[in-house]
C-alpha cells in the first residue's frame, strides 16, 4: 500500500547520534525535525520541481509548552552521502535567526537543472539545539518551458496504486462467483485464474450498485457506472486485467491506465476461484491514512466523517480535481469544496493547488465560478503560508473577483450590460451565466433577476479576500482599492436586496421573493446586521436543506457562523432523504453523490467530492479549528458541539497535528488541547448558559473576555493543555 511517513511515529524513534565528519556526537536537545516539503511536496523526489530557488518547510519538534523556533539550518548536498558527512556542502544558510519554519526560500547560486539534490535542516528553541532531520531528496528539471505550456508554480506526484482485496467473496452457483470490495474506488481489475484449456470464455460484471443480493445492477440508471466485459483465458496460472471501456482513461496517465469507479463484481463461467484470485487495483494521489482522525459520541456523524474523508481521497485519481465521473472535469466550484476537504483529512497542498492554477487558466462558464478561484487563492495561502502561487497569478486573481462587472454602486450583473470580450479574455472564458445552484431543482424557487443577491454575496466575499492577498502581495494601493470596494458592495447589497418589511433577503433586484440560497449567502459571508442576524438565520433554519449537496457548505457556514450549531449539527446527522447519512445507509454509495438521490438528478454520478462537505466542516466549524494567520501561525479553536457529548479530532496542519478532544455536558465543558511547537490559539471556549462561570486553564483559575455565547483566551502556547469551563 502506498503511504507517506507518520510524522509522529518517525519523531519519536529519530536516532540518538548525529555525525559530524563521519564521527558520532552527543545526542542533541530537541527532535529532529520531520515533515519535511521541498515546493510542498511530501516526497519530491518522486517528481521533478522547477525552481532554480526552491522553498522549504518542517515540522518543528520541540516538547514542552510555548515552544518557538528561535533559530534554523538548512544544508544542500548533492547526495546524501555528502549531506550525511558534510564533505562537501552545496549550501549551507549557516544558523539564521528565525521563527520562519514555511516556506523558506533557498537563497544560494542557483541551481542547475536536471540534477539531484539533497537537503536537510535543525532547529532551535531558545538555546536548544535539535537533530539533523532526515535528509529530503528532490530533483530538478529545465526551469524554462515553453510559452504554449501552462504555467505552475507546484508539481505533482505520480499516482499511487493500492491493491484491496475482497471484504466478501462467493461462490453463488457453478462458475459463478460475487465480490464486494467494502467501498467503491476508481480502480482497475486483475484476476489470477488457473484455466485447465484455452479459450474459455468469461464473463466480468463491474458496478457500483446492486439490483439484488449478490447482483451487479446491469441497468442502474443516469451516470451510475456498469460495465460487462468478455474475456477469453489461456491454459495455466495466467494474471489478467480486466480491459475497461475507453472513457475510463479519460484524463488517466498512461502508465496508469483506464480506471474505472466500482465495488461490486461478479464473475460467469470461470474455473475454480478463491478470494486470492481477485484484486481490486484503486488508483488515487498519495494519501496519508492515519494523518485525519474524528470520532465523537455521535456514530451517525463518525460514519458522515468517514464517507466525506474516504470521498477525497476516492476522487483524486486524476492527479487534478474533477467534479466526477460522468464529465470529469475540473470546475472552480467543485475544487474549493475539494481542497478545504483535503485540507482537513490530509496533510497535502499540491493538488489542490495544481488544480487551482489549472483552473485559472482554463476557467469554467458559471459566474460564481471565477470567484471560487479567489476563495481557494485564499485557503491555499492561509493554510500553506507559502505565497509563491499567489504572487505567480495576482493579476488573474484580480480579474477573477469581477470587478469589472461593477455598476456605479458596486454591484454586478453578467447581462446589464452584457460581458465584454475583453473582460472574458481576462477570465480565461468564453461566456458566464448565473448558477446559485445545481442542479436548478435545488435552487429553493430562486427567482433570477440580472442583478442577483447569490452573486453580489460572492461578488464581496471575493473584493475582501482579495484586498487581503493584496496585502500578502505587497500590492498596498489595491488593497486599499478592493477594501474600499468591499465596502461599497456590502452597503448596496443591504440597500437592494433586503427588505425591511420581512427581514429578510430577496433574490435579486426587483424580486419579491425570498429564498433560502439569498439568505445563508448573505449569513455566511457576514453580510447581515448584528440587528437582523436572528431574523435571516431563523429563517434559514427553518428551510431546513432546501439546497444541493454544494449548496451545504454555504448553509453549514451560514449556521455555524451564526451560532446555530445544533441546527447544523442536526442537518449532519440527519437521515432524511436530503442527508449524508442518507447516501450511505439509504443508497448504498461509499462516495458522496454528485446530489442528495438520484431523484433530485437523474443523470448523477455516485462519486462526486463536492458532497463530502462534512468533511471540512466537522473540522473547520463543528470542532472549530481554522488558521487565522498564514501557514496555521496562529490558529482559531471555536468548538460548537450542539448536543454532542464528546469528540476528538486530530488536524493535520503544515506546522503538525493539532489535537482537540471535548466533553460536554449542562454544569462542565471539559477541553483538551494539543498544539505543535512553533504556533499559538486562540481558545473560544462554549459558555453553554449564561449563569457565570469558572474557567480554569492547566488547572489555574483565569478571568476570560466575553463574546456572546463563548469566553475567550486571546492567546495559547504550543504543547498539551486542559481548559475546563463549569457552572459552580
Amino acid at each position: 500500500m502506498a503511504h507517506r511517513i507518520n510524522h509522529s511515529i518517525l519523531s519519536a524513534a529519530m536516532t540518538a547520534l548525529l555525525w559530524l565528519g563521519g564521527a558520532p556526537a552527543l545526542a542533541a536537545d530537541l527532535p529532529a525535525p520531520t515533515g519535511l516539503l521541498c515546493n510542498l511536496l511530501a516526497d519530491p523526489a518522486k517528481t521533478v520541481i522547477f525552481d532554480a530557488h526552491p522553498r522549504f518547510s518542517w515540522i518543528v519538534n520541540a516538547p514542552g509548552v510555548d515552544q518557538i523556533q528561535s533559530a534554523y539550518e538548512i544544508s544542500i548536498a548533492s547526495s546524501t552521502t555528502d549531506l550525511k558527512h558534510e564533505t562537501p556542502y552545496l549550501w549551507s544558510s549557516g544558523k539564521v535567526i528565525s521563527e520562519q519554519s514555511i516556506a523558506v526560500v533557498f537563497v544560494g547560486k542557483p541551481l542547475t537543472a536536471d540534477r539531484e539534490y539533497t537537503w536537510k535542516v535543525r532547529t532551535w528553541t531558545g538555546d536548544k539545539q535539535s537533530e539533523w532531520s532526515i535528509p529530503q531528496t528532490f530533483r530538478l528539471g529545465e526551469i524554462e518551458r515553453g510559452e504554449k505550456e501552462d504555467r505552475f508554480t507546484v508539481s505533482r506526484e505520480p499516482l499511487a496504486q493500492t491493491i484491496i482485496v475482497p471484504k466478501k467473496f462467493v461462490e453463488v452457483g457453478e462458475g459463478r462467483y460475487f465480490i464486494d470490495f467494502g467501498r467503491a474506488a476508481y480502480a482497475a481489475l486483475k484476476l489470477k485464474i488457473d484455466s485447465p484449456q484455452a479459450g474459455t470464455k468469461i464473463i466480468v460484471h463491474l458496478g457500483e450498485a446492486l439490483s439484488k443480493p449478490s447482483v451487479v445492477n446491469r441497468k442502474p440508471g443516469g451516470s451510475i457506472r456498469y460495465q460487462r466485459v468478455e474475456m477469453e483465458l489461456k491454459e495455466g496460472m495466467r494474471e489478467y486485467t480486466v480491459l475497461l471501456d475507453a472513457r475510463d482513461a479519460r484524463r488517466m496517465p498512461p502508465e496508469i491506465g483506464a480506471a474505472m469507479p466500482f465495488r461490486y463484481v461478479e464473475i460467469e463461467n470461470a474455473p475454480a476461484m478463491d478470494v486470492a484470485s481477485v484484486r481490486q487495483i484503486a488508483v488515487h494521489y498519495p494519501f496519508d491514512e492515519s494523518a485525519a482522525k474524528f470520532e465523537s459520541s455521535d456514530k451517525t456523524l463518525n460514519d458522515v466523517w468517514e464517507l466525506c474523508r474516504y470521498s477525497i481521497k476516492a476522487t483524486s485519481f486524476c492527479g487534478l480535481y474533477v467534479d466526477g465521473d460522468r464529465e470529469r472535469l475540473p470546475y472552480e466550484a467543485d475544487a474549493y469544496l475539494n481542497q478545504l476537504g483535503h485540507y482537513c483529512v490530509d496533510r497535502e497542498y499540491t493538488l489542490a493547488r495544481y488544480s487551482h492554477e489549472y483552473l485559472i487558466q482554463h476557467a469554467t462558464w458559471p459566474t460564481e465560478w471565477p470567484m471560487h478561484s479567489v476563495f481557494i487563492a485564499w485557503s491555499d495561502y492561509l493554510y500553506t503560508g507559502d505565497t509563491a502561487s499567489l504572487l505567480a497569478f495576482y493579476e488573474d486573481l484580480k480579474a477573477k473577483t469581477l470587478f469589472r462587472l461593477e455598476r456605479a454602486d458596486g454591484l454586478i450583473s453578467t447581462i446589464q450590460p452584457k460581458v465584454s470580450k475583453e473582460i472574458l479574455d481576462s477570465l480565461h472564458e468564453s461566456r458566464l451565466a448565473d448558477i446559485v445552484d445545481w442542479p436548478m431543482s435545488e435552487r429553493d424557487k430562486f427567482e433570477m433577476k440580472p442583478v442577483n443577491a447569490v452573486v453580489n454575496a460572492f461578488h464581496y466575499r471575493a473584493m475582501l479576500l482579495m484586498a487581503i492577498l493584496a496585502d500578502a502581495a505587497g500590492k498596498p494601493e489595491d488593497e486599499a482599492f478592493f477594501r474600499k470596494g468591499a465596502e461599497k458592495v456590502a452597503n448596496s447589497f443591504n440597500r437592494v436586496f433586503f427588505d425591511e418589511q420581512t427581514g429578510l433577503y430577496v433574490d435579486g433586484e426587483g424580486s419579491r421573493h425570498s429564498s433560502l440560497h439569498a439568505n445563508m449567502c448573505a449569513l455566511a459571508f457576514n453580510l447581515v446586521s448584528k440587528e437582523d442576524q436572528p431574523k435571516v438565520a431563523e429563517f434559514v433554519r427553518g428551510k431546513g436543506m432546501a439546497c444541493s449537496v454544494y449548496g451545504s457548505q454555504y448553509l453549514m457556514e451560514a449556521l455555524y457562523r451564526s451560532g446555530h450549531a445544533d441546527h447544523a449539527l442536526s442537518l449532519l446527522t440527519s437521515r432524511g432523504d436530503r442527508s449524508w447519512a442518507h447516501m450511505l445507509y439509504d443508497v448504498g454509495s461509499t462516495i458522496t453523490l454528485e446530489a442528495w438521490d438520484n431523484k433530485f438528478k437523474p443523470n448523477q454520478d455516485w462519486n462526486h467530492a463536492w458532497g463530502a462537505a462534512p468533511a471540512n466542516v466537522i473540522p473547520r466549524l463543528l470542532m472549530g479549528v481554522e488558521p487565522i494567520k498564514p501557514g496555521f501561525r496562529k490558529l482559531r479553536i471555536k468548538p460548537q458541539p450542539g448536543g454532542l457529548k464528546w469528540a476528538t479530532l486530530g488536524l493535520p496542519t503544515i506546522r503538525g497535528t493539532v489535537h482537540v478532544d471535548f466533553k460536554s455536558s449542562p454544569k462542565q465543558f471539559d477541553l483538551n488541547v494539543t498544539l505543535p511547537a512553533n504556533t499559538t490559539a486562540e481558545v473560544w471556549v462554549p459558555r453553554l448558559g449564561t449563569e457565570d462561570v469558572n474557567v480554569t486553564i492547566d488547572g489555574v483559575r483565569k478571568p476570560l473576555d466575553r463574546y456572546g455565547d463563548f469566553l475567550i483566551l486571546k492567546s495559547l502556547g504550543s504543547g498539551p493543555h486542559r481548559i475546563v469551563r463549569e457552572i459552580p
